[in-house]
């Protein structure tokens, strides 16, 4: 009797029957068979498949979502498998179907929208575990279970856009406001301190002064052998002579008008007058030991 050879690819097994009744199953390379007496009924691939699917629920609080599942799959190694996976079930994507199915419809209407979205990693593994106990029996492994997405219908996400971009809104809002308030307080530490500082050079400028005057004073008094008082008058109008030319030539002009009328020297002469008795007091001042002044003399 002539024997017929025959050749099974890598990752694949082929089904042998004789008079349609299973003998064997057969691995890759060259194999025999008997002819007219037994056939090879089918061959089965080995390989990892996918299947997705798509299934409509609604949520705890009653948004309906859409959740996309992928499923990795391969027939069993063993003999056994093989001949499981042929005879058994005859459209193994179908079979995945329902139980990937009855697990997500009991599982995420327990849930938020958000918590459905946080527990995707917990929802595959439970339809791993489910699918992975059922088709075993039918000679499949389950090799990994995916959810790739849980999307709600587009009403819905646009509110959640519009709710996010509100919440963002409001943070950027505070935190531009906590910016403005150290900015003011900023500023107002920095015036403050500024005003501090201007304060103190301004009582410098002035205790310079008058220890300039003072010194003044003494240094004309000594020099020319006139009282105190007097030197103190020729210091005052000369100053006044000064202030009158700083007006000039703030006014930008050479001419200056000087009170021209009768009273006008009497207004001199008290103007020399208020002179000598501001230097009777820096005189008093600077030779009373005790630090008061005393009422400057009388004079003519």
């Amino acid at each position: 009797m002539p024997i017929f050879f025959f050749t099974v690819e890598q990752q694949e097994r082929a089904i042998v029957e004789r008079f349609g009744k299973f003998v064997r199953v057969v691995g890759p390379g060259l194999n025999r068979k008997s002819p007219f007496v037994e056939r090879v009924a089918a061959t089965m691939s080995l390989q990892v498949e996918q299947q997705n699917m798509e299934i409509e629920t609604k949520t705890k609080d009653n948004v309906f979502v859409r959740v996309k599942i992928a499923i990795q799959y391969k027939v069993g190694d063993s003999d056994e498998q093989v001949k499981n996976a042929y005879y058994k079930l005859d459209d193994p994507e179908v079979q995945m179907e329902a139980y990937a199915f009855d697990v997500v419809r009991s599982h995420v209407p327990t849930q938020d929208l958000d918590a459905a979205y946080e527990d995707a990693e917990t929802m595959a593994q439970h339809i791993k575990d489910r699918l992975s106990s059922q088709m075993d029996e039918y000679g499949y492994a389950i090799v990994k279970a995916l959810v790739t997405n849980i999307e709600p219908g587009q009403k819905v996400k646009d509110a959640m856009d519009n709710i996010n971009a509100a919440r963002r809104n409001q943070e950027a809002a505070n935190a531009q406001g906590e910016g403005d308030k150290t900015l003011r307080i900023k500023k107002a530490e920095a015036e403050k301190e500024s005003m501090r500082l201007q304060g103190e050079g301004v009582a410098e400028q002035r205790k310079a002064i008058t220890e300039g005057l003072k010194a003044s004073v003494e240094q004309l008094a000594e020099a020319a052998g006139v009282e105190p008082r007097e030197a103190m008058a020729l210091v005052s109008l000369t100053q006044y002579m000064d202030m009158l030319r700083e007006v000039a030539s703030a006014a930008r002009t050479n001419t200056i008008l000087l009170p021209h009328s009768p009273d006008a020297v009497g207004q001199l002469q008290g103007l020399l007058r208020d002179g000598l008795l501001m230097g009777n007091l820096a005189a008093d001042a600077a030779t009373s030991g005790d630090g008061t002044s005393r009422p400057p003399a009388a004079t003519g």
